[in-house]
């Protein structure tokens, strides 16, 4: 061969595991197929293999701007040799599971994403089958015998750290905004955590949805209720931008009146006014990890049990928080709504 190797150190090199390759020879294989203008066969290969040479990414919601970015990472790093399907679960586990029969019947030779309803066990057909699974969690999960790959952020110490931050900013009245499902559990106990530790009470409300709509109607349920705290944690970005959008309809100000933190670090959350601080998950990250552990399963370097990868996180502090003001809420409430 016109690279000096063998046929199945170029079948590991276009399959994308550059990692397994000397980086000279790596050089030598990519010189020789542009010198070839080569491009691989994907209807030979899947005649010959069996293998459909599509991978679907699962997503609860994709209007959510924090899921494009890790699809967009996912599909660079799993290549021109695969397709890569975008699915909308909504959340639900009936979605979820359809996904995975439709992977059992042999559509997708691997599941990549964030699955809020289905466990470990609900995989086990597919997995027995030859199906590669890798899931993107918010917490450590145990998959047992079952050759699961799970790459996971700390939500849990993350939520505490960020409330920390506010609570090291003199704030002591700080309550949180979260909707049911997904991430919310560990994120909630995170705060909890902290605020017990420091003596102040515990105080969650809940939204309908992990949207910016969501997040508002909260704020104003928590308004109607009486004096808002003076710090206010949300379970996602998109609520966070949604509360501060309520807080400004009450003629409140932020960070003046109330801080505001938010989760996930989206491209809004820094072009919000005034701009979002948050919890980078670095979903980019996420998913291009995700992605290589379905590539190493693919190839064959990855069998047996599954593996466990922490991803990290970064408290970004933005200007939506600032220490809490000396004036009583009750105080700054009356004046404001008696200027209006």
């Amino acid at each position: 061969m016109q690279a000096g190797v063998s046929q199945a150190t170029v079948s590991t090199f276009l399959a994308g595991n550059t990692d397994l390759i000397a980086r000279e020879t790596a050089l030598r294989i990519k010189s020789a197929i542009a010198e070839l203008d080569y491009t691989p066969n994907r209807s030979a290969r899947t005649l010959r293999t069996q293998r459909s040479m599509v991978v679907a990414c699962v997503v609860p919601d994709i209007t959510n701007p924090f899921y494009p970015a890790l699809f967009a990472a996912a599909q660079a790093t799993l290549g021109a040799e695969y397709d890569v399907v975008a699915i909308n679960s909504g959340g639900q586990r009936d979605a979820e599971q359809a996904v995975i029969a439709a992977a059992l019947r042999g559509r997708y030779d691997g599941l990549l994403g964030v699955f809020f309803s289905c466990r470990a066990s609900d995989f086990e057909d597919a997995v027995k089958a030859g199906v590669a699974v890798v899931r993107i969690e918010a917490r450590r999960k145990l998959s047992g015998d079952l050759a699961i790959d799970d790459v996971f952020v700390d939500n849990r110490r993350a939520a505490r750290e960020l409330t920390d931050c506010l609570l090291s900013l003199g704030h002591v009245r700080i309550e949180m905004v979260a909707a049911a499902g997904g991430p919310e559990t560990v994120r909630v106990d995170g705060y909890r955590e902290a605020m017990q530790k420091a003596g102040h009470e515990v105080v969650v409300h809940k939204a309908k949805a992990f949207t910016a709509e969501g997040g508002a109607q909260a704020i104003r349920a928590m308004l109607e209720a009486g004096d808002p705290p003076t710090a206010i944690l949300a379970a996602n970005d998109l609520m966070a931008i949604g509360a501060m959008r309520a807080l400004g309809e009450a003629g409140l100000s932020v960070p003046g009146d109330v801080s505001i933190a938010g989760f996930d670090d989206i491209m809004p959350a820094a072009l919000a006014v005034p701009q979002l601080s948050t919890v980078a998950l670095h979903q980019d990250e996420l998913g291009a990890r995700a992605a290589s552990l379905l590539l190493q399963r693919f190839s064959g370097v990855a069998d047996g049990a599954g593996r466990l990868v922490e991803m990290p996180f970064d408290i970004v502090h933005r200007a939506s928080i600032g220490p809490p003001r000396q004036m009583p809420h009750e105080t700054r409430i009356h004046q404001r709504r008696n200027s209006t």
